[in-house]
């Protein structure tokens, strides 16, 4: 995780004294074709706050590390997991976490509490207030009250609220085409968090 992603998972944190879920999401897959951000009305939908990782194609995990996975992680709200780097904590979010050999890391979460919108707008700050990372211009939106951001250790992250669900998504990975493919990637999340 970013060290934005780390900013926002703090936020939370002091933001999740109730808990909550979502009802659980079907057993299928999210679509696969990769479908870039900005042609996919973000604003509209909406995410349960729940398990959405199996969801997820294993084809567009491969597409966005661009091999197969050599790791897979998963947590779950109440889980004492591996947050970031060093910051292992009890997760109040559902997520996943995919790694390939030369260090491309694709990984979404969801938070498990209800966000409000002033909640968001906080969260959306914090999560360029890192050293090294920063707001992305002109990036399409990520449901509503959304931020991409863009760090130094090459993670590209999109958050945005998806009706009452605070949904995250990033890639870390090198190259040309590495923000474009990190927004097809967030297609993938939101597309299986909204399923």
């Amino acid at each position: 995780m970013s060290r934005a992603a780390v900013a926002v998972v703090a936020v939370a944190l002091a933001l999740s004294a109730c808990s909550g879920g979502g009802s659980e999401p079907a057993a299928r897959p999210s679509t696969v074709a990769p479908t870039p951000l900005s042609e996919l009305a973000t604003g509209t939908l909406t995410a349960a706050r729940a398990d959405f990782c199996s969801q997820v194609a294993p084809t567009a995990v491969e597409d966005a590390l661009g091999t197969e996975p050599d790791a897979t992680d998963a947590w779950a709200n109440g889980d004492r997991a591996q947050l970031a780097e060093g910051v292992t904590d009890v997760a109040h979010e559902y997520g996943c976490r995919w790694r390939a050999s030369d260090g491309t890391t694709a990984q979404g979460w969801v938070f498990a509490p209800p966000v409000t919108p002033g909640q968001a707008e906080r969260l959306r700050h914090a999560a360029t207030a890192a050293d090294g990372c920063r707001a992305v211009p002109d990036a399409p939106p990520f449901g509503s009250r959304s931020v991409a951001v863009r760090c130094d250790d090459g993670t590209t992250s999109y958050h945005g609220l998806f009706g009452d669900a605070w949904l995250s998504c990033s890639l870390t990975a090198s190259g040309p085409d590495a923000l474009d493919r990190a927004g097809r990637w967030c297609v993938t999340v939101a597309q299986a968090a909204t399923a």
